[in-house]
């Protein structure tokens, strides 16, 4: 009797990037497994009934629940093989073409042999002990996600009276999930000179509803007895530090924390992946491989997304990149061209290409700017965009073709004005 289970690819987390992943891989004929800790598969979607969804995948505007039945249900067709309720204890690295996953599932532990590993975990929320609130622990503070959970999941109602931190897309619309149930949404505070979120949602899920949005502010300390009573709010300075003399206090009973993702790599760095510390996912090439050769990440483990369309995508991506992989016994060997942050760019994906296939960059700005181009100079690509935002991510598509005529080492992407 064999001791392992053998693999070409074992899909981690079943969220919309494992699950196409899985699909993928099925598709291309890989032996492979989804494997999710949770009861159901589908991830973050279950619990987002606003639309938004599959615009780009699906070529339909979809609700989240709606976008997850539609690709559970193409999962189903392909007649994927998983696993739910299984925790990934640990991964063994015994070769660049074995890996042994250590799971534990209620029948007890599984040891998966495997070829290639695509990780697909996802993200974590920040929470209070990282963004520099002090003052009471009372009830009533929750996470974006969580209040999300229990209002769609649940249909508990977190609180009445409400102050939200952070104006990124999941607070803006947490702030109008709020006020469509009645609450009163007291303020969204945002640090930052601009909002994080996409200016539509700055309009229909703030000014629609006549919410408040106090730019370059912070709540910096929370009172209450059993439940949140209060929070103080303070203006801040460039450096993004309170201004003493500028504080003023919001009643509330409920602080909800939208401030970011972070992606879930604790187990991966323990494998030797290497991190970029901008991005906190993976350093990875063309094929979303990262540093260990095998393995593989998409979705909000390798970035954080605003998009799920793009994760799906990347989760496909991986699958054919673990294809390549198992046909080879390892990607083919190439010289690598590292791939520059220029000008106003922030974060860059992937960090390699090899300049011989289609590629496809995920990257955010700095800074907001507007009427520019974004340049790949190494390859003369030039792109009019009428504007660039820290929230929005700019997906760059530049074809083998064009990638032939690089001559340079290197390739640099970087936003100049017009």
């Amino acid at each position: 009797m064999e001791r392992y289970s053998k693999y070409d690819a074992v899909i981690i987390g079943g969220g919309p990037a494992g699950i196409a992943a899985a699909i993928r891989s099925k598709e291309l004929g890989l032996r492979s497994v989804l494997i999710e800790n949770r009861e159901i598969l589908g991830g973050i979607p279950l619990q987002c009934i606003h639309p938004g969804f599959g615009i780009q995948y699906f070529k339909e505007d979809l609700t989240g629940t709606e976008f997850i039945s539609k690709l559970l249900t193409k999962m189903r067709s392909a007649d994927v093989n998983y696993l739910t309720r299984a925790h990934v204890h640990s991964i063994e690295l015994h070769s660049h073409d074995e890996k042994i996953i250590n799971v534990i599932t209620p029948e007890g532990v599984k040891k998966l042999k495997t070829k290639t590993i695509i990780y697909a975990a996802g993200a974590r929320e920040r929470h209070i002990f990282e963004t520099n609130i002090v003052g009471d622990r009372p009830d009533g503070i929750y996470t974006a996600g969580e209040a999300q959970t229990l209002m769609d999941i649940y249909g508990i109602m977190p609180g009445r009276r409400i102050v939200i931190v952070g104006s990124g897309d999941v607070g803006l619309i947490m702030a109008r999930r709020f006020a469509l149930e009645g609450a009163e949404v007291k303020a969204v505070v945002e640090m930052m000179p601009y909002p994080g979120g996409l200016i539509r949602n700055v309009v229909q899920c703030l000014q629609d509803y006549d919410i408040p949005l106090y730019l370059n502010h912070v709540v910096i300390k929370v009172f209450g007895g059993r439940r949140v009573e209060k929070v103080v709010v303070s203006k801040v300075d460039e450096q993004l530090r309170p201004i003493e003399g500028t504080e003023f206090e919001l009643q509330c009973d409920t602080l909800i924390l939208a401030t970011g993702l972070v992606p879930n790599t604790d187990i991966l760095e323990k494998i030797g992946v290497i991190i970029d510390p901008t991005t906190k996912g993976p350093i990875v090439n063309e094929f979303l491989e990262t540093t260990v050769p095998g393995v593989f990440v998409a979705g909000n483990a390798l970035m954080i997304n605003d998009s799920v369309d793009n994760v799906v995508i990347q989760g496909e991506l991986a699958a054919e990149g673990a294809y390549v992989f198992v046909q080879n016994d390892g990607i083919p060997s190439t010289s690598w061209k590292p791939v520059m942050k220029g000008r106003n760019i922030r974060l860059v994906i992937p960090h390699y290409i090899s300049g011989a296939r289609d590629v496809v960059f995920y990257a955010r700005v700095q800074a907001p700017e507007r009427s520019v181009e974004i340049r790949v100079p190494e390859v003369d690509f030039k792109k009019k965009l009428l504007s660039v935002r820290p929230a929005e991510m700019i997906a760059l598509r530049l074809s083998k073709e064009l990638l032939a005529s690089l001559k340079s080492s290197k390739v640099t992407l970087e936003v100049r004005r017009l």
